[in-house]
């Protein structure tokens, strides 16, 4: 039996799978341009919602919540990692540059994120199956903060990175978070497509304002969502 690509793959499968390259395309610009990286993470979030509300509405495979899952540790996970990577390697040296100490702890520091993200991965589909099964925060969420984060100009890589390793860490923490209802995405939504069409616009408006949504949700949606 042959892997049937075209029949066992549905359209949210599709859609999953551009939010992988967008994703990846995040992390390679993220060499060169921190500040279009971060907008492609934004939009990467944007497509894991239509990817969701796709598949809600029958559009889904067998494959489909593996394929997301996996798609999630790159997009929300690997490539949080290496725009810390890209941050402090920017500070205080890369490889060819820096102390062997010193890369060694930034690449550590770095690579938390993904490394928690695919744990959290690796727990749900292994010991969670239930609907109100949801400890630890999304890796997406996280991936939020920290590009809305850059986009509204807070840039110094120290309390950057100290801010990721904490939602690394949040990341299986033991306590639920809910997933957004439909009242609390569209809203959200908007404000996350004005982040990535136009970041500077109103004075940076748009970031700024999913930055205070998102870390309203990290502090307070475990217990009063």
């Amino acid at each position: 039996m042959g892997f049937e690509v075209q029949r066992r793959l549905s359209v949210a499968d599709g859609v999953t799978l551009v939010n992988a390259v967008v994703g990846f395309v995040a992390g390679a610009v993220a060499f060169t341009d921190l500040h279009l990286a971060a907008r492609l993470l934004l939009l990467s979030v944007i497509v894991d919602a239509l990817d969701g509300i796709i598949a809600r509405n029958g559009d889904s495979s067998e494959v489909g919540p593996l394929l997301d899952s996996i798609t999630d540790v790159i997009s929300f996970g690997v490539t949080p990692s290496l725009f810390v990577y890209v941050l402090l390697t920017g500070r205080f040296g890369s490889v060819t540059d820096a102390s062997p100490l010193i890369f060694v702890a930034v690449s550590v520091v770095a690579s938390l994120y993904a490394v928690l993200s695919i744990v959290r991965t690796a727990f749900y589909s292994t010991y969670f199956d239930g609907p109100n099964e949801r400890p630890g925060m999304p890796n997406s969420l996280g991936a939020i903060v920290l590009a809305t984060a850059y986009l509204a100009g807070i840039t110094n890589p120290v309390p950057l990175a100290a801010a990721v390793t904490a939602l690394a860490v949040a990341q299986v923490a033991p306590f639920d978070y809910p997933k957004p209802g439909v009242k609390t995405v569209v809203p959200m939504g908007v404000v996350l497509f004005l982040s990535v069409v136009a970041p500077m616009a109103f004075g940076r408006a748009g970031p700024r304002i999913m930055l205070g949504i998102a870390l309203l949700f990290f502090a307070f949606s475990p217990r009063y969502y």
